[in-house]
């Protein structure tokens, strides 16, 4: 199938051709039709999937069928709200592209920054607005938008915006929307609440499952360094040292633990930069954007940072930390390997954090190989000269011993990772 069969006017077959898009995938190829219909939408479907030009497309469609009254329009005719500034910018760059050959205009609010310059976009009638939460009520508590224009809503990452606690805001934008809309409800997980906060946006929905979530992208190397905590750091120096041809980027559990690694690097003369909420926009952006020009080889982020961050040909993922919430595992790993192209994922796994390994190959249905058959101490690693030098070969990489028996005449898997036999921990329960 091509986007030639679904329908589309040619402005924007034109536009599609121009970003080398040939074929829909999955998410497309059945989202589009029953947009284009005008029927509500329930789309669970992981990120690196095409689920932006799968509402944008459709949508920039609609507006130009509809292209007389869209273009007398005194408010927004379509609203996306989106968890991140990174990912509303992004998909405000989406949809610019798709409408390059329209006459339809659009604009992206969020905070951390002034408001004057998006105050005069608004005022020059923007078809499309993509924002966030927060934004999005003050400059509506202000006076200075309305949203009782809006025929179509999309609400993107529904899980992350109950995660981030955007529960009541999600709903009080929802109580100013016009009764009469279509509606878009997209979640890459489907727990009971996000089901329930499904129910009172979307009337007579069709629903549209893509990679449900136990699934991982097959083309992802995954593997698992067991490390102590306190040997992390060294760890990370040498696995950066030994690809130090990709552009990788490191989870970090904390905005704290983001920055102190970015200090830690640099002391090893490894450049590196922090995103998390306490940066500033302009801070975040431009280490973004250094990161996806090839400025920047190595991108320290927080969960919350990085959603939205789309890099082309990244080609490694490092857990530093694993996250509490197994779906998330899910969530990292797919930075990389996007589309057709291949990726890998390290996880670097301290004592205490078996239990969350567990849960992690549990939902994903398979067990990690390690890299190395023992603990990490400190010197398992050849380094291959400076960080932005051409890496040699990777480290051999041996199936994980069974659980059951003492590989090499040693201790059992089992018993040399859960001393003390530490409690499974765990988080945000309803994400499960």
């Amino acid at each position: 199938m091509t986007f030639d069969n679904l329908g589309l006017t040619e402005s924007l077959l034109k536009a599609l051709r121009t970003e080398g898009y040939e074929h829909p995938t999955p998410i497309q190829q059945q989202a589009i039709p029953i947009l284009l219909q005008r029927k509500d939408l329930l789309g669970c479907a992981q990120t690196g999937t095409g689920k932006t030009a799968a509402f944008a497309l459709p949508i920039l469609e609609l507006l130009t069928r509809d292209e007389q009254s869209a273009n007398a329009s005194k408010g927004p005719l379509v609203l996306v709200v989106t968890p991140t500034r990174e990912l509303a910018i992004q998909i405000e760059e989406s949809f610019k592209a798709y409408a390059r050959h329209t006459q339809i205009r659009q604009t992206v609010i969020y905070g951390g920054v002034r408001q004057g310059n998006q105050v005069n976009a608004l005022k020059r009638k923007p078809q499309v607005l993509i924002a966030t939460p927060g934004r999005l009520l003050d400059l509506m508590n202000q006076g200075l938008l309305s949203l009782h224009q809006v025929r179509y809503f999309v609400l993107d990452e529904a899980d992350q915006m109950l995660d981030m606690g955007f529960i009541h805001d999600i709903k009080r934008i929802i109580k100013a929307l016009p009764r009469k809309r279509q509606s878009l409800f997209f979640s890459a997980t489907m727990p009971r609440t996000i089901r329930e906060l499904s129910k009172s946006i979307l009337h007579d929905h069709e629903k549209v499952t893509i990679a449900p979530e136990k699934p991982t992208a097959d083309r992802i190397d995954q593997s698992i360094y067991r490390v102590e905590k306190v040997n992390k750091p060294k760890l990370l120096r040498d696995v950066l040292h030994e690809n130090s041809d990709s552009a990788t980027l490191v989870f970090s559990r904390t905005k704290h633990g983001a920055d102190k690694l970015v200090k830690k690097l640099g002391q090893e003369n490894i450049k590196a930069s922090a995103i998390h909420g306490n940066k500033s926009q302009p801070q975040r952006q431009r280490a973004l954007n250094d990161f996806k020009l090839g400025k920047l080889g190595v991108l320290i982020a927080t969960d919350i940072a990085a959603r939205g961050i789309d890099v082309d040909d990244l080609g490694l993922v490092i857990n530093y930390d694993l996250p509490n919430v197994p779906e998330t595992y899910v969530h990292r790993i797919g930075r990389t390997g996007r589309a057709s192209a291949s990726g890998k994922a390290y996880s670097f796994v301290a004592s205490e954090e078996h239990g969350l390994l567990r849960d992690i190959e549990r939902l994903i249905g398979k067990q990690i190989d390690e890299v190395n058959g023992h603990e990490y101490e400190g010197a398992e690693i050849k380094r291959n000269g400076p960080i932005n030098g051409n890496s040699g070969s990777g480290a051999a990489k041996r199936k994980r011993p069974s659980r059951n028996r003492k590989p090499n005449g040693g201790s059992s898997f089992k018993s040399s990772h859960r001393k003390g036999n530490s409690p499974r921990r765990h988080s945000n329960t309803n994400s499960h």
